[in-house]
């Protein structure tokens, strides 16, 4: 063999899953396919990456069209295309040399003289396990004769520059220069039928449900949509489901070359393409290949006349992970960033900091916090708790349990704990209603978070993550104060008693939201209006306004000092941050940057309230909604007191209003504590951070953010880091950002949603949960990113999620429709406390309302209808 043949050419049977860098996804996968016993892959070979780049050395001017290709905006699809299509040009042009023709030739040799051939592509990035790349690069079938066949080849590595890979590629953050294409070249199957096999069900992600896609001829039938499948669904062994299709069309292959779409015949066409039993037995090798993979795979296959051969096996990249355990037991989790409105995935160090101040453990999968409810559920006692609260909360995530308890045995049925002694008398006694019950908890929170950030400013190295332990064990003393979760159940219970008791009385729905307005001791509400108050500064001072207009450095508030009114603005925007600096947009996440960290998130929100708002709005508003709550009192009274046993009625209202009044303002201060410790933890961690890069142990300091707490602790006490694992957990990171975490999940990997059970609702509008009472009408803004947010006065804000960051943006809006969230989260808290209309938990909202649409929000019924 000559060295030169080595360098170009590798038979797929000396090549495995190890050699993506040299014959690309498609080859490595198929070499280590051909390796699985009774596995059966179509014998061929690889044209190498260094045949790849052998040939883009000789296309002229290469290196300065790819230039131009990594500088084009990735939404500038006219300019992608025209220089997608100038490269490709450019290759196929280019005269394959003749040494690395010859090998190509003497490979083909082995197969056969004239044998036909499947020319198919192999990038390197591609069937990767963060991205599959399916279907970005090209493919040919029944290619006969050695010039056809490199012909062929040259339109594959062409192929890596098709408009859809540029495209793919740069969502995916992949340089164009870093990624080259090998070529599989393997001897063709004329099959009687072909299709997909994926060994999880891509639908509902069941790890346990295997989909076969199945058609006559050749695969591409199903690929190119050009007929639909028979599908079939089997779980352990067994067929469990099937649906035949009327298959008319088909592709074959030509005898000279190619292939042509025929028309199948009318006594075939309804005819399944596979019998059960060959079903049964693709499966098994399926099951086969998911097992030397170590990860559910989508499959091609073929079936001619002496079994099954495998073409293709990549990962399945769009299943939602499911979280590790140390049992095969079944188990049920529910999504924490469902309840604490960041559905974003966390960075390691971000995670792992909120599990260590984590009142219960929370596994993770995908980058997402989950907690394992199984046992809740298993017991019929704490079973109608669980759902009770999570309906309350959010209705679809109680349906997403009720679906998998319907499941048959998925989740065991446990006996209820027998009492262990005499009943204790009752629980603890309720709490007074007494506004000094929250004067005192928000002064012991103070004084924690006081002493932690006097004592950890002297702790560095090794010590500060020992001070930090036993920090994050006074965090979770804090948080799990008895008093505390006391005032905050006394407000929820005191919202749920006068929205149940109201309706059944005056017919009144959800008046508590217009009895809560303006409710004392909000810290999130008052977030909000004090950026009102840093407007009025602003505003009388036109260059103030006109240098905000401009501003993109973070280090703006040094020079704004220097305009007519500048200082008086900096003052104003700094005591702010002094106050709100430590919370920012996905703030459980202590990797994500701070208000304080980056101001400049905060300019948008100020200036739209300059613009849209007067003098004294924050006083103005809140007096508004403390006097509508006064009304709505009296109103209440005065209409129960009519009713029989009215006095009663009165009476037990009038202490609930009072009670809700002390409490529910309190519902938002136990995470304010959480974030203003985060960013005391976070501050020293940085510290150590840039220690570690001027000591060149890190490239740069947010990488300790890719590291787990206590993997972190070790880098700080070796001064060693891995930096393969920093960049796999980056590489994770960005896979993990393109899925879509559920609200309920199973440990097959069920990845359930839940749907709303009502027929109230008109037909065309969207269904969710109200939160907020009160109807409006008005142009939606649809705002994924708050610091790209552009509100005027009346508009209703759409998006994904709110945390309590959002709050500042409530000032200036009418409404608010979420995809995320339940009645007591904050957004919901915050929108009643303002008196927005809003409805929460609309699946796909931000997709299915245009920007600029008209809507209207029936907060009080719960939907959401688009008008234009």
């Amino acid at each position: 063999m000559t060295e030169q043949y080595v360098q170009y050419v590798l038979d797929l049977q000396d090549v495995d899953e190890t050699r993506i860098a040299v014959v690309g996804g498609k080859g490595a996968h198929l070499g280590g396919l051909s390796r699985i016993e009774d596995v059966r892959v179509p014998d061929g070979f690889c044209v190498t990456t260094d045949a790849f780049r052998r040939i883009m050395a000789e296309v002229p001017s290469i290196d300065d069209r790819l230039e131009q290709l990594s500088r084009v905006e990735a939404d500038d699809l006219v300019a992608i295309r025209a220089l997608s299509a100038q490269i490709r040009q450019a290759i196929e042009e280019t005269a394959v040399p003749d040494d690395l023709a010859a090998a190509i030739t003497r490979a083909l040799a082995r197969l056969g003289e004239g044998a036909a051939c499947a020319v198919r592509s192999s990038a390197t990035a591609e069937d990767l396990p963060t991205a599959s790349f399916a279907g970005q690069q090209d493919t040919y079938l029944n290619v006969v004769g050695p010039a056809a066949i490199l012909r062929h080849v040259s339109r594959c590595w062409a192929s890596l520059f098709t408009e859809r890979a540029v495209i793919y590629r740069r969502r995916n953050g992949i340089d164009h220069r870093t990624v080259h294409m090998a070529v599989v070249v393997q001897r063709m199957v004329f099959p009687h039928a072909a299709g997909i096999l994926f060994t999880a069900d891509p639908v509902t992600g069941n790890r346990k449900v295997a989909t076969v896609d199945a058609g006559f001829g050749l695969g591409e039938a199903l690929v190119s949509g050009l007929v639909n499948p028979d599908v079939f669904k089997v779980r352990d062994g067994e067929v469990v489901s099937r649906a035949v299709a009327a298959k008319q069309r088909a592709v074959r292959a030509l005898p000279g070359g190619g292939t042509r779409e025929v028309a199948v015949d009318a006594r075939q066409q309804e005819q399944p393409a596979l019998t059960d039993a060959q079903v049964v037995r693709l499966v098994r090798l399926g099951r086969r290949i998911e097992a030397h993979f170590g990860r559910p795979q989508d499959i091609e296959w073929c079936l001619a006349d002496d079994g099954f051969r495998i073409v293709q096996s990549r990962p399945i990249t769009t299943l939602f992970p499911i979280p590790e355990t140390d049992d095969q037991e079944n188990h049920v989790y529910v999504s924490v960033g469902h309840q604490q409105m960041m559905t974003d995935p966390m960075k390691p160090l971000g995670i792992s900091v909120w599990q260590l101040t984590a009142m219960v453990p929370m596994p993770t999968a995908g980058g997402r916090l989950f907690v394992d409810v199984t046992r809740r559920l298993a017991s019929s006692a704490s079973r109608a708790g669980l759902l009770d609260i999570m309906g309350k909360g959010d209705p679809l995530m109680r349906d997403a349990l009720e679906t998998v308890l319907d499941r048959e045995g998925f989740v065991p049925a446990l006996p209820d704990a027998a009492p262990a002694g005499p009943p204790k008398s009752g629980g603890p006694a309720p709490i007074e209603t007494d506004p000094a019950v929250v004067t005192e908890l928000i002064e012991r929170s103070q004084a924690s978070i006081a002493a932690l950030e006097r004592d950890i400013r002297t702790k560095t190295g090794p010590a500060l993550f020992d001070f930090l332990l036993e920090a994050f064990q006074e965090h979770k003393r804090v948080l799990g104060d008895p008093l505390s979760m006391q005032a905050i159940m006394a407000g929820m219970e005191a919202t749920w008693w006068l929205n149940d008791k109201l309706r059944e009385w005056l017919g009144e729905k959800n008046a508590a939201d217009t009895l809560t307005l303006s409710a004392p001791g909000n810290i999130t509400s008052k977030m909000g209006l004090a950026l009102l108050d840093v407007a009025d500064v602003i505003r009388p001072w036109p260059q103030v306004v006109a240098y905000l207009e401009g501003v993109e450095d973070e280090g703006f508030l040094e020079e704004l000092a220097k305009l007519p009114g500048g200082s008086e603005a900096r003052d104003a925007i700094e005591a702010y941050l002094d106050r709100y600096g430590m919370r920012c947009v996905g703030e459980i996440d202590i990797t994500r940057p701070r208000w304080r960290e980056r101001p400049t998130a905060l300019v948008p929100v100020i200036l739209d309230n300059v613009r849209n708002f007067g003098p004294g709005a924050a006083e103005r508003r809140f007096e508004q909604g403390r006097h509508r709550a006064r009304q709505m009192e009296q109103d209440v009274l005065s209409r129960l007191r009519a009713l029989p046993d009215g006095d009663r009625k009165a009476d037990e209202t009038k202490r609930m209003i009072d009670r809700v009044r002390t409490f529910i303002g309190y519902r938002e201060y136990p995470k304010y504590g959480i974030v203003s410790r985060y960013f005391l933890y976070k501050q020293a961690l940085l510290k150590e951070a840039d220690r570690l890069v001027g000591a060149g142990v890190l490239r740069e300091k947010e990488d300790i953010f890719h590291l787990t707490f206590h993997e972190l602790h070790e880098v700080v006490r070796s001064n060693h880091v891995d930096d393969a694992l920093i960049r796999q957990r980056k590489e994770a990171f960005r896979s993990y950002q393109a899925l879509t975490p559920p609200r309920v999940l199973t440990s097959d990997g069920e990845a359930l949603t839940g749907s709303y059970r009502r027929d109230d609702v008109p037909d065309g509008a969207l269904t969710g949960l109200a939160v907020s009472a009160g109807t409006v009408e008005g142009r939606a803004r649809v705002v994924l990113d708050m610091a790209q947010a552009d509100l005027e006065a009346g508009d209703i804000l759409v998006t994904t999620a709110t945390d309590p960051s959002w709050s500042p943006l409530f000032v200036a809006i009418a409404g608010l429709v979420t995809e995320v969230g339940g009645l007591m989260t904050h957004g919901a808290v915050i929108a009643r406390e303002y008196g927005l209309p809003a409805v929460v938990g609309v699946e796909r909202a931000t997709r299915l309302i245009r920007d600029g649409q008209r809507i209207r929000v029936h907060g009080s019924d719960g939907y959401v209808e688009i008008l234009s």
